[in-house]
């Protein structure tokens, strides 16, 4: 279902719950205005009948005769009142005590009349009409006091329910927006996750299957952009490859035709001059000629490692360690070179799952080259990081030698590419660069001259690849 749909239902249930809710509140109000309205009745109604009754006592223990006047105005009063409110009161009590009301009335009627007609003071009349005017009283004040409370008891249940309700709204509202932020903020990690991975060359898709929402469809339209990313890298990469054969060819040539000269060299002086030499100079020689036969050796197998690289052997390997084992290897190199050693490495690395043996490659590389960068001096930095966010591992080597000149920057993974004139063959980061990219990773530098470099190498964790077990990536 799509976010937009979602949002409609929501804000149909929350419509639908408040129209229910001002629907009851104006039941409620409604039912209290129709009670209330009686209660104004009855008031009059009762006061009425106390004056009824005040003229009743007049009649009989005062002997006044205009008093029966006044309680037949009274009673004709409260007659025309019950018929003109008749649908109010039935309305507020219900006809049946409606009725009883009126026979109440009635019959306190028939006996003041029968008193006016005989004009005697009989105790017997004067008992029932009493009594018919204290039931009458009585009745009216009861219904009048129950209509009361029951006005208190429905404001206490509209405020009850109406309290429930207001929170119900809100509770639901908080849950489906919760539902709704939880759902869209899942997908955006994941597509930001996907796009961080995607700018650094790391074109994987989100393999889940995507929901039918807009993000959904969001996550689909990247994944399939990161297909066609990568199909048009490896056509980048490709056309790379042949139009850097020329420049490879050219490189070989060079550096495998100065030994290949020398050696040349060697043998044509070697012959000339070998009569007049002694057992010494002719093991020189030779000594020159292996020289620069290891020179064609390291050469070529630097060549066969980038171009058919050796197979990977994967275990699952704990950060920290790789690089301690690193540090044994070239302790020595440092301490020729007085150079000191600053680690800072994370703690509860998650691991990696590499070819051990090809990574302390690159960093012995990395080291090295570090090392003679500074010359004498200096200080090696290792870090180690975790990247929460993509589920990496980075490690980076700094030195704060000499540095590298802006313009060398792009060229110094480039094969014979190097910046140790006669010293080096250019082939270290070549490798180095090929391994890393083989472990579906990404090596990047930055450098300043005259302030040092800064190679950083990242690898995927173990969390990030889900399987991650020896022999199994």
């Amino acid at each position: 279902m799509k976010i937009e749909h979602k949002i409609y239902i929501s804000n149909a249930v929350h419509i639908v719950l408040i129209v229910l809710i001002g629907i009851f509140a104006l039941q409620n109000l409604n039912e209290i205005l129709t009670k209330f309205r009686f209660t104004v009745i009855a008031e009059g109604l009762n006061a009425n009948f106390l004056e009824m009754r005040l003229a009743e006592k007049n009649y009989f223990l005062y002997g006044d005769d205009e008093a029966l006047n006044n309680i037949k105005t009274r009673i004709d009063q409260a007659s025309q009142t019950l018929q003109q409110v008749r649908p109010d009161i039935i309305r507020a009590v219900g006809s049946e005590k409606y009725t009883m009301l009126q026979d109440h009335l009635h019959v306190y009627a028939q006996l003041a009349d029968s008193i006016n007609k005989a004009r005697h003071r009989d105790a017997a009349v004067q008992k029932k009409l009493r009594e018919a005017g204290w039931n009458l009283k009585t009745f009216s004040e009861n219904i009048t006091a129950l209509e009361s409370d029951r006005i208190g008891a429905i404001i206490v249940r509209s405020k009850n329910i109406l309290r429930y309700s207001f929170w119900a709204v809100v509770l639901f509202a908080f849950l489906f927006s919760n539902f709704i932020v939880r759902n869209i903020g899942h997908s955006l990690r994941k597509i930001v996750q996907l796009t961080r991975s995607i700018s650094k060359g790391n074109y994987r898709k989100i393999e889940e299957k995507p929901s039918s929402d807009e993000m959904g469809a969001v996550i689909s339209a990247i994944n399939s952009m990161a297909e066609e990313l990568q199909k048009h890298e490896k056509e980048i990469v490709q056309s790379k490859r042949l139009a850097s054969i020329g420049v490879l060819v050219a490189g070989v040539a060079h550096e495998l035709n100065n030994p290949l000269n020398n050696i040349s060299m060697l043998a044509q002086t070697y012959a000339e001059v070998y009569d007049g030499l002694s057992k010494e100079e002719r093991v020189g020689f030779m000594e020159r000629v292996d020289e620069e036969t290891e020179r064609l050796r390291v050469i070529i197998h630097n060549l066969l490692d980038y171009a058919k690289p050796k197979e990977q052997h994967l275990a699952r390997a704990a950060t920290n360690q790789v690089i301690q084992k690193i540090l044994a290897l070239v302790q020595n190199m440092l301490d020729i070179s007085n150079i000191k050693i600053k680690l800072a490495l994370a703690e509860d690395l998650p691991d990696i799952y590499i070819d051990e043996h090809q990574i302390q490659q690159v960093l012995v590389n990395m080291a090295t080259n570090a090392i003679q960068a500074m010359g004498k001096g200096g200080e090696l930095r290792i870090v180690s990081r975790y990247l929460p966010d993509d589920d990496d591992i980075e490690i980076e080597i700094g030195d704060n030698g000499k540095g590298i000149a802006p313009e060398f920057l792009d060229h110094i993974f480039d094969p014979f590419f190097t910046t140790k004139e006669e010293s080096g063959t250019g082939l270290g980061l070549w490798v180095s660069y090929g391994i890393i990219k083989n472990h579906q990773g990404n090596i990047r530098v930055a450098s300043q001259v005259g302030v040092g470099t800064t190679f950083i190498i990242t690898l995927s964790s173990c969390k990030k690849l889900k399987r991650c077990t020896d022999g199994e990536a």
